[in-house]
């Protein structure tokens, strides 16, 4: 396995294994952080997360896409410094518009997070997907990795 094989299946296994992420948006020049439960394809060309149409996060995103999700490994143990790794994905957050589009993606949301059916369903809940140009990897607090998504 190549140096690119081994950074995409190590991508893929974060994004398998953890639940939630912190997505970054921002607005007027200030940074914003939230949790949000996630799921993504496993090509890792999308990730998807809901929200409802009130939060700042998604007005945030209405008024600029360009979003980042941070998925980490961490344990809260002091192994974390010698173990934990953290993946951003930078990308373009943007509503699924179509029930269509949608149907696959939340089948693979509730997957995850079946727990949050009647969440998804609500009607001032707008499912999102960041669609993934390229994923920072860090390992051992210093080994950086990238891989670029094909556009």
């Amino acid at each position: 396995m190549d140096s690119a094989e081994k950074t995409r299946h190590r991508i893929a296994e974060l994004l398998a294994t953890q639940r939630l992420a912190v997505l970054s948006t921002h607005h007027a020049g200030q940074p914003y952080a939230t949790l949000v439960g996630f799921a993504a394809e496993a090509d890792l060309s999308r990730i998807y997360f809901a929200t409802p149409e009130t939060t700042r996060k998604y007005r945030n995103l209405r008024e600029d896409p360009r979003a980042a999700m941070l998925i980490d490994s961490r344990t809260h143990q002091e192994a974390d410094f010698h173990r934990a790794a953290a993946v951003t994905a930078v990308g373009r957050a943007v509503d699924i518009e179509t029930e269509s589009a949608a149907a696959s993606a939340k089948v693979l949301y509730l997957s995850r997070h079946p727990y949050l059916a009647d969440f998804l369903c609500a009607p001032t809940t707008r499912f999102i997907e960041l669609v993934v140009a390229r994923y920072l990897l860090v390992e051992n607090f210093q080994g950086v990795m990238e891989l670029r998504m094909q556009p």
